[in-house]
């Protein structure tokens, strides 16, 4: 048996992006493979647990304030001598790309409004959007995307499949609507919880309503709570107990065959998420 098979490894906030051979947790089963479980109650299992523990933009969605009991609930299931590694949005290398870009579009130099326009958003959207994908929508949209080489440069796979979503729910000319036994279903299934948003609705103000489903939405963990560098994200692991946090490429780790596990690169060797901090600390 190979030194990686004797391991045990943990996929925390999986979404699509899972391997069998892992534990993979997310809030949402998008799989057989997956366990549905709500991270913000902690992780279920064991002290000690886990050689390698994963997580791929999920701690941006964690609070300021609720992180640090994340990241030391990662360090409680690792063995000693066990791997976490963290993938993040980079906030250093989107600020620096937001200043080239204004500096650039102020400059009127060809090309460099549209990636001012791109960089704005990328820092900001997500943060502040009170509907899902935001004013992604908008841009994705756009036919063609007038600087596609650089969104896909920074946003890899993801932004290709962002955009044929978007495009293709764009194409449709029928009105989107729920099949009738299907919405029957939905309301058999949760009767109290239609009947009480009902009831809700008729009680507040229509300005009130607007504001709980705005309220709503945004505890719902799609919108980025906090962002972090290569030092805010060191502070963060040392003060969990990891020794030495270092950052890596996509494709580097200090876990065994990391690349094969195809998490953070796509089989022919590209990063999924090229806008990512990788970085990794390890529980002595």
């Amino acid at each position: 048996m190979s030194e990686t098979q004797k391991m045990k490894f943990l996929n925390l906030g999986c979404g699509n992006r899972f391997h069998r051979d892992w534990e993979n947790l997310d809030f949402v089963a998008a799989s057989s493979s997956v366990r549905a479980h709500d991270l913000r109650k902690g992780i279920p299992f064991a002290d000690g647990t886990f050689d390698v523990v994963y997580h791929s933009h999920v701690l941006e969605h964690f609070s300021k304030h609720a992180a640090p009991s994340f990241i030391k609930e990662c360090f409680r299931v690792l063995k000693s001598g066990g791997v976490l590694r963290v993938a993040v949005p980079d906030l250093e290398n989107i600020a620096r790309l937001y200043l080239e870009t204004l500096e650039k579009a102020s400059n009127n130099v060809p090309g460099w409004h549209d990636n001012y326009n791109w960089m704005v958003l990328e820092m900001y959207d997500q943060t502040v959007r009170e509907r899902s994908c935001g004013e992604l929508v908008k841009y994705f949209q756009q036919e063609p995307i007038p600087n596609w080489d650089f969104v896909f440069k920074r946003w890899g796979v993801q932004a290709s499949v962002l955009r044929d979503s978007l495009q293709n729910k764009q194409g449709t000319s029928e009105p989107q609507t729920v099949a009738l036994p299907f919405a029957w279903s939905y309301v058999r299934k949760n009767l109290w919880e239609v009947l009480r948003n009902k009831l809700t609705k008729a009680i507040l103000k229509p300005a009130d309503w607007e504001a709980l489903q705005v309220a709503r939405f945004r505890s719902q963990g799609e919108i980025h709570m906090w962002m972090y560098d290569s030092f805010s994200l060191t502070q963060l692991l040392e003060q969990a107990g990891f020794a030495n946090p270092r950052r890596f490429d996509a494709a580097q780790s200090q876990i065994p065959n990391w690349s094969n596990f195809h998490l953070d690169t796509e089989p022919d060797g590209s990063t999924y998420k090229p806008d990512s901090l990788f970085m990794e600390g390890i529980r002595i």
